[in-house]
């Protein structure tokens, strides 16, 4: 019943929930996974040597795995780079759905508390905001939070220039998936960056 009410509320503006999707996918790369933390000195040099990794151009597609919208596919496009003194990740791109494009902009950043970020202009806005999180070895799950929307994302980099996305929802005491993405990385020397020059 609480599913139910759930899709109903984020399907009554119909393009709601992909927009939240995509907006979860966004702040996915920006909070991607670092290996283990043994202190914080050593921490923070992982942390700066993984987000400068995630740097350059980023595309690939996603899908909606559950909900009224299920097996809408789209397609996301995203420029990442590090801010100045600061340990985190800032992207900026847009993502489509047939003909309809969503511009998306994130930034997520490790405090003393952990880490925080928002996307757009956070949940006081029309954005989220990411609330915490935790990291283990090559994954990292986040808390994401907006208005009585709550989730998690999880983010894996499977090799350099492979990064998978899975965003939930909770339901109840359940975190129940709906969307799934694989990224790639298409600079450095792959055939669309030649293709642009």
């Amino acid at each position: 019943m609480v599913f139910r009410k759930l899709c109903r509320n984020l399907n009554r503006s119909g393009f709601l929930m992909l927009k939240i999707a995509l907006k979860l996918a966004v702040i996915a790369i920006a909070a991607a996974p670092l290996t283990g933390l043994a202190s914080s000195a050593q921490a923070s040099e992982r942390e700066k040597k993984f987000f400068q990794s995630v740097e350059g151009v980023w595309s690939g597609p996603g899908e909606i795995v559950a909900g009224k919208y299920k097996g809408t596919k789209f397609v996301c496009n995203f420029d990442g780079g590090t801010p100045d003194n600061e340990i985190g990740m800032a992207l900026d791109g847009t993502c489509r759905v047939g003909v309809f494009t969503q511009p998306m902009k994130a930034s997520v950043v490790r405090g003393k508390s952990g880490y925080t970020g928002t996307f757009l202009d956070g949940a006081a806005g029309k954005g989220l905001d990411v609330t915490g999180g935790k990291v283990t070895g090559n994954d990292v799950v986040f808390a994401l939070n907006r208005s009585s929307l709550s989730g998690a994302m999880r983010a894996r980099i499977t090799d350099r220039n492979t990064l998978h996305i899975t965003i939930s929802v909770r339901v109840e005491e359940e975190m129940v998936p709906v969307i799934g993405m694989k990224l790639k990385r298409v600079d450095g020397g792959t055939v669309s960056a030649i293709a642009r020059k």
